[in-house]
């Protein structure tokens, strides 16, 4: 039997009652650790609780986009609509890109590169639901110690991120996802149309929706 520290007290510890409950005691302290230690989540796990659920209520969202729209802008400075829209759907495939590659300099991007302009809700809808299964299963084949690796996002001399993987998808993906998603939102109620409940009811949907 492999010997831990807590049986080797036992057996040079002596029979003294005292000595037996000090015993008892490491012996309970060793086996929680190893307890704890077998269910300990791993990042990629406790990443796509997080993950999903943000999915989830991102294509709720997106399942509302009014269709007619993608020019309509609340200010001459906003992003229309539909750029919006394509904008929160693109923003999941970041995600992807973290993982697969240690920096990101937009600068570099293809000049001929064109953001997505959603014009239906079909259309959106694929491109979310893509770019999520993709970036779900990177999320999922990434290590513990992969999510500590340095990832930077920049434009030229510009830096914008320089981190740890894991706080590049926490801040520059699902952050700025969920920023972009809630602007979504107003452009929805300027509009007249319902909002889907997210972190709890909304003023359409829940007990107290009129």
């Amino acid at each position: 039997m492999r010997e831990t520290p807590a049986t080797a007290d036992i057996r040079w510890g002596g029979a003294n009652q005292q000595g037996h409950d000090s015993n008892r005691q490491k012996i309970q302290c060793w086996t929680e650790r190893l307890w704890f230690k077998e269910r300990v989540m791993a990042i990629s796990e406790r990443l796509l609780m997080e993950f999903d659920q943000e999915m989830k209520t991102t294509r709720r969202t997106l399942e509302r986009m009014p269709e007619g729209k993608p020019d309509w802008k609340p200010h001459t400075k906003s992003m229309a609509m539909g750029r919006l829209a394509g904008h929160v759907a693109e923003l999941v495939g970041l995600g992807t890109t973290i993982v697969q590659t240690d920096v990101m300099d937009l600068a570099q991007r293809p000049r001929d590169r064109k953001p997505l302009v959603a014009e239906s809700r079909e259309q959106v809808l694929e491109v979310l639901d893509q770019k999520a299964a993709e970036a779900r299963a990177a999320i999922a084949s990434t290590t513990d110690e992969q999510w500590m690796k340095p990832w930077k996002l920049s434009m030229g001399e510009q830096t914008f991120y320089d981190g740890p993987k894991i706080g590049a998808l926490r801040i520059m993906m699902m952050n700025h996802l969920i920023h972009h998603r809630a602007q979504l939102g107003v452009y929805y109620r300027l509009n007249d149309v319902a909002l889907p409940a997210t972190y709890g009811p909304s003023a359409d949907e829940g007990p107290e929706a009129k």
